[in-house]
């Protein structure tokens, strides 16, 4: 049995016989607390304290209360000595921490038995926090690889718009830091705080760019129109949103569908509805619309306005705010209207950052 132990008695004798008893383990001598404390601030690297509680100066009482204050000694083990007639100290000493109790007058085999038992545990509980390190170490990797491969994923997606020269990649990052400057300030009203977390968030300004997925499935005679397009032409166009739901939608056998997806599906499918139920493809209403495709229709919107597309061009900020406000209760959620006002100097920076291709 080999172990480094810290011994802690005042009785001399007692040591010794300890000292016999463990001769293949290193052993560490103090005969008070104090003297314990001073080798704990030299060396940690104990596998178990020995410790009497009845000595001067400092009791083994006081010396469990330091231990267990300071976090860099709560690895080391203790097991206490104490005399036939202690039983409340023992009991005592095990509330403040000790993991087992030695009678004297000892006991060779008892002792060497108990310490070899707390030594095993001690070496189970270290190869349990290894392994638990290594699935933390493997679970990053793992989320890392899912979360570039998602992101390779939803750049793809978009490149498929690029080449079809319908929206340029700085739609989608205007539109992205929008919505999330959007969410920022509108989290700071009561009825949204707990809504908008920080992985919420995080969801939204990650899923934004695929609001237009669908599109790939739109013919080019009615994307690229230079003009107005006619009633059939807008039914064909309004398919995209269900479009984009089939591409996103995976078929599990088991399980529930990936937060990220839900997410990214709900702002596709949402976000031409209209506040005032007048909007597609489902005609929702008011609160019913969910709050995703509330907050990514305002941003579409905004950008689409301020921003040159081939069948108008580019309005200035003042006049496609003034547009949004006059959609406040009829295309837009009135609350999320006055939250993109307070916002507006933050997405007018982000409109002016991302304005020229990259």
């Amino acid at each position: 049995m080999h172990a480094k132990i810290l011994v802690v008695d005042d009785s001399k004798t007692d040591s010794m016989i300890i000292g016999n008893i463990l001769n293949d383990c290193d052993l560490v001598y103090a005969y008070d607390g104090l003297e314990a404390m001073a080798c704990l601030e030299v060396d940690q690297d104990f596998d178990l304290i020995i410790l009497d509680l009845n000595m001067p100066r400092m009791n083994g009482f006081e010396l469990l209360e330091a231990l267990k204050i300071d976090q860099k000694y709560r690895n080391i083990a203790v097991i206490i000595l104490t005399n036939y007639d202690e039983t409340e100290n023992e009991i005592k000493g095990l509330d403040m921490g000790a993991v087992d109790y030695i009678r004297k007058p000892l006991n060779i085999k008892s002792l060497r038995k108990r310490i070899e038992v707390h030594l095993n545990l001690r070496s189970a509980r270290r190869a349990i926090e290894m392994h638990n390190r290594m699935l933390e170490e493997t679970v990053k990797n793992r989320t890392r690889e899912v979360v570039i491969t998602r992101d390779v994923t939803i750049h793809a997606l978009i490149g498929l718009l690029e080449i079809r020269d319908i929206e340029s990649s700085n739609h989608t990052k205007r539109t992205q830091w929008m919505i999330k400057a959007l969410c920022e300030t509108l989290r700071k009203k009561e009825s949204y705080a707990q809504v908008l977390t920080d992985d919420y968030i995080f969801e939204l300004f990650n899923t934004a760019p695929l609001h237009d997925i669908g599109k790939v499935g739109i013919p080019d005679r009615i994307l690229l129109k230079p003009g107005k397009l006619d009633n059939d032409e807008f039914e064909i166009m309004k398919k995209h949103t269900d479009f984009g739901v089939e591409a996103l939608k995976i078929d599990l056998q088991n399980g529930d569908m990936p937060y990220f997806i839900e997410t990214a599906i709900t702002i596709v499918a949402t976000h031409h509805e209209r506040y005032d139920g007048t909007g597609y493809p489902a005609g929702l209403k008011g609160k019913d619309i969910p709050l995703a495709g509330r907050l990514m229709a305002i941003v579409d919107v905004y950008d689409a306005l301020s921003s040159k597309r081939v069948y108008k061009p580019a309005f200035d900020h003042a006049y496609s705010l003034q547009l949004i406000q006059e959609e406040s209760g009829k295309h837009f959620d009135p609350e999320i209207v006055d939250a993109f006002m307070e916002s507006q100097e933050e997405i007018l920076k982000i409109s002016c950052q991302f304005s020229q291709k990259q």
